[in-house]
């Protein structure tokens, strides 16, 4: 399953910020017009949902591991930790990706508003030369002094 495709807790928000369903949003992204915000907020989403598909296979993992009938023999500590790691990790994973896709998504510009960019204007100095009928510079001017003994 092509990640487009996975559900996400955050499909909601995006489809209320941007205005069409994921499906589209990520048809309208791999276009020449796509804003950055919308192209981040994709890559984001997509790192999200494989964060929480890992978190659903672990949390299916541990219930099959426990659930009632299951032959007590098969447990195992040492799996149970692994699982108890891993699903650490992948909640950790989450909440990050989460907390990344919902700042993005509350400092990006309003939709439809267009990114002006920034006219620099570099300030130019101009200085005139002496006349040419200045004296002219001292034979020695620049050269190295003579060391005196």
């Amino acid at each position: 399953m092509n990640v487009r495709d996975k559900p996400c807790t955050q499909d909601g928000r995006l489809r209320e910020v941007f205005g069409a369903p994921v499906a589209d949003l990520y048809e309208t992204a791999a276009g020449p017009d796509a804003s950055a915000a919308l192209t981040r907020a994709l890559e984001i989403r997509s790192f999200l949902a494989l964060a929480e598909e890992q978190v659903a296979r672990i949390c299916q993992r541990v219930h099959e591991a426990m659930r009632p009938g299951h032959d007590m023999d098969e447990l195992s500590a040492d799996q149970l930790r692994m699982d108890a790691q891993w699903l650490e990790a992948a909640l950790s994973a989450r909440d990050g990706y989460r907390t990344a896709l919902g700042d993005l998504l509350r400092t990006m510009p309003p939709p439809g508003q267009q990114t002006r960019p920034v006219r620099m204007t570099q300030q130019t100095i101009t200085t005139t030369l002496p006349p040419a009928t200045a004296a002219p510079a001292p034979q020695r001017a620049g050269a190295a002094r003579e060391r005196r003994p």
